[in-house]
């Protein structure tokens, strides 16, 4: 590849959401030279989509590929005008979990002859794939198939072994083999099973693309030791030991390392103007690729809010176990001789679904949500003995939650129907959320996957709170918790929603400039506002300028020594001191979109700020004193008078907010959240009880399923609040440090001890809990 110029390199990073195509562009230093998306359900209507997904009766949730198609043909337009594509020298690739079916006979797929006169969705019909709406990651109807491959491989621990994954629904292997034994047609007119990263690449190559380890592996049917398809894996899922190599050649190869290398296609050569130089690195999973852009260091952990909620940690060598998925990390010089290095994930299925529809329970807007969490305290109790908890599980989750659906309330360790303080909902869930994070991280640091046996024990012994609890971890302890959190996703727009993460890990966190950025404008979506760019495409822009660099691109004066995290530090510290980086504390970083503000502890007694507002007053109307609920300033939910509530809060410019969802407004469904439409009368939640009650109190909006988890679109002109909602105050920066603001991240939370203390007192019951409901106790 001949040696060019900074002024000339460009590089391409493609991320194929739920939600969206998105694309961003950055120069030889990773200066950001723009973005360019295409949003599914505003940019193609007619494929008449709900956050790029199809929802039906049951657990069923499928996006169009031609959707996809389209998408692309808009996007490569969108980039021709206003990119100069022939300065594209690698591009990298992102994208969602799904699969593409391609027809039988293979060697008739055009895409290698595709006509530069016409859009690739003219040449691509739907009759190409066999599944022409292929499942997504939020889909569970493949659940038992995956339990049942599971028992067939010899149980949980298993078949971890061998695949690196606890088994779970959104397997590619659970949905083969769903399809095998459902629909034969379909499975015997297949002739090609891909990931939908790997689909794309192969897209603007012209060919097939080799599939990135880190797709094999979310797929449930990749070996990661063996560097094989695993073969008793295929065996079970295609039915026989022959029928199990013919999966294997539908599956196609996969690339060990990150070592492929495609050209850029002809037809887009010609039609958009690219150079016959460009290359494509293999494509990975979008939470991988945001994990890369964020470069965390050994300590840290990153956790992305959004349908499904990941929290990844970087691990340090291969030790599967049904505890956690562990995937290569994705960007790695093997050949080099680089040691290999790995990525544990923990998945939780129930993330914004419960998030928004407790918000359409309890509150009338996101912005009231986030006043009402910070309102109540850590438990949603003043007392010690008496803690709150909650339990959303609307869609069956990972192990050891797997057999566990619905919703469930417990009260000084018994069930209860509904908390008698409401108010305490909002902030029970997201405890509940993050306290299962804080668990699941806290065993598997405690597991050999990060010491070995005799040191792992060596730390037990060093406190008795393991043998006090009964847990295999002291929940006091900081040594298995993570330095840092970086954070992305909405929720982590909502300063109570950072704090109280701050809190339950005693960690400071951190989120990106470039989120604070569209916080300002849409701190309510997961999708960045027009012009901000997400995360996952920019990292797979830095891995396409890494694999250039490497690779002799930048001429003699390039230097690419280190891993992919220490090649693309130097860059953004190179690119910060050039542009005057070095401020002097207590002012705006670049990217900062407000004053950096003074930390305020969230625990309890702490200082703190009081504010009555509009806010608190509508809180104060929507659960007025009746029963067993304490009037307002009461916390306790037993009748105490307590002084009123205060409360911690930030300023910055107002964003857009939520309205509430009353279905007579005309208020058109928003991909606010990517997140489906919840109906409390169905899909497996039992909640007749809490539906009347919730109808008594007058909490439900006049929807007539009950409530919609998709957040509405405000109405208000020019994107402001509809009258009579306040807006949400996005989280704004604290005081950053230079090693942070250098690779773009700002710190939002900082840890409260004494909270954090609260929290640590509260794990064994929490733990009692999950396993009475895992045990089908309650």
């Amino acid at each position: 590849m001949p040696p060019s110029s900074p002024q000339q390199a460009h590089f391409l990073g493609i991320e194929l959401a739920t939600d969206q195509l998105r694309a961003a562009v950055v120069d030889d230093a990773l200066d950001l030279i723009g973005v360019a998306c295409v949003d599914f359900d505003t940019d193609l209507p007619e494929f008449q989509t709900q956050g790029g997904i199809f929802t039906t009766p049951g657990d069923a949730y499928t996006t169009p590929i031609d959707m996809w198609v389209k998408a692309l043909d808009i996007l490569l337009e969108k980039l021709r005008l206003n990119f100069d594509l022939s300065k594209i020298k690698a591009i990298g690739g992102a994208a969602q979990h799904a699969c593409v079916w391609w027809r039988s006979p293979t060697a008739s797929f055009p895409l290698a002859t595709l006509n530069p006169h016409q859009t690739i969705h003219a040449q691509l019909p739907s009759s190409l794939w066999t599944i022409p709406n292929t499942p997504v990651s939020q889909d569970t109807s493949s659940h038992p198939y995956a339990l049942a491959l599971e028992q067939a491989l010899g149980g949980p621990e298993a078949f971890a072994l061998l695949s690196g994954t606890p088994a779970h629904a959104g397997l590619a292997a659970a949905s083969v083999l769903r399809v095998r034994e459902t629909a034969p047609g379909v499975w015997a007119s297949t002739g090609r099973i891909m990931p939908a990263g790997a689909w794309l690449a192969s897209i603007l190559s012209g060919g097939w693309a080799k599939v990135g380890e880190g797709e094999a592996c979310a797929m449930g049917m990749w070996n990661v030791q063996r560097t094989v398809w695993e073969e008793r894996v295929c065996e079970v899922v295609a039915g026989g030991r022959d029928e199990g190599r013919n999966l294997v050649g539908l599956l196609g190869d996969v690339d060990i390392g990150g070592s492929w290398r495609g050209s850029v296609g002809s037809y887009f050569v010609e039609r958009y103007g690219f150079s016959p130089d460009t290359f494509l690195t293999s494509f990975t999973p979008e939470p991988l690729s945001t994990y890369l852009s964020l470069l965390p260091s050994p300590t840290d952990s990153v956790l992305t809010f959004g349908p499904m909620d990941v929290l990844m940690t970087p691990a340090p060598h291969y030790l599967p176990s049904r505890l956690y998925t562990l995937v290569p990390h994705p960007a790695q010089a093997l050949g080099e001789g680089e040691k290999r290095r790995y990525i544990a994930m923990l998945i939780s299925r129930n993330g914004d679904v419960p998030r928004a529809l407790v918000r359409d329970m309890y509150t009338k807007s996101w912005s009231a949500f986030d006043r009402l969490v910070a309102i109540v305290p850590p438990g949603g109790s003043i007392g010690l003995d008496d803690k709150l908890f909650s339990f959303w599980l609307l869609q069956g989750d990972l192990p050891p939650l797997a057999p566990v659906k619905g919703i469930f309330r417990f009260e000084t360790g018994i069930k209860v129907g509904e908390f008698r303080d409401l108010r305490a909902n909002p902030r029970c869930l997201l405890e509940s959320q993050l306290l299962s994070f804080r668990t699941r991280y806290a065993r598997m640091r405690a597991s050999n996957l990060f010491f070995p046996t005799h040191r792992a024990a060596a730390i037990s012994s060093l406190s008795s709170g393991p043998a006090a609890t009964g847990l295999s971890f002291d929940p006091y302890s900081l040594v298995p918790l993570p330095r840092r959190i970086l954070t992305t996703g909405a929720a982590a727009n909502f300063s109570s929603v950072v704090n109280l993460l701050g809190d339950v890990f005693n960690a400071p966190i951190f989120v990106p400039t470039t989120q604070l950025d569209s916080a300002q404008h849409s701190p309510h979506r997961n999708a960045p506002a027009a012009g901000c760019c997400a995360r996952a495409p920019l990292g797979a822009a830095y891995v396409a300028r890494w694999v250039w660099g490497r690779e002799g691109g930048g001429g003699s004066g390039s230097s690419t020594n280190g891993t992919f995290e220490d090649e693309v530090r130097r860059l953004l510290t190179k690119r910060w001191l050039a542009k005057g980086g070095g401020r002097k504390e207590g002012t705006p970083s670049s990217g900062s979109p407000a004053p950096y503000l003074h930390s305020r502890s969230s625990g309890l007694g702490s200082t703190i700020l009081v504010e009555e507002s509009d806010e608190e007053d509508e809180i104060r109307d929507q659960f007025p004193p009746s029963g067993g609920v304490s009037p307002y300033g009461s916390l306790n939910g037993h009748g105490d008078r307590t002084p009123p509530p205060r409360m911690r809060t930030t300023t910055s410019s107002s964003g857009v907010s939520m309205a509430n969802t009353n279905s007579s407004g005309g208020i058109p469904p928003s991909t606010a959240f990517t997140s489906p439409e919840v109906n409390l009368h169905g899909g497996g939640v039992n909640s007749n009880a809490l539906t009347n009650n919730l109808l008594s109190h007058n909490l439900l909006n006049s929807n007539p399923h009950g409530s919609s988890a998709s957040p509405p679109t405000p109405t208000g002109t020019n994107g402001s609040a509809p009258p009579g909602i306040t807006p949400l105050t996005p989280v704004a920066a604290l005081p950053t440090g230079d090693a942070e603001a250098q690779v773009g991240l700002a710190k939002v939370a900082e840890p409260d001890t004494d909270a954090f203390m609260t929290y640590a007192s509260i794990v064994p019951e929490f733990c009692r809990l999950e396993t009475m409901l895992v045990k089908g106790l309650v």
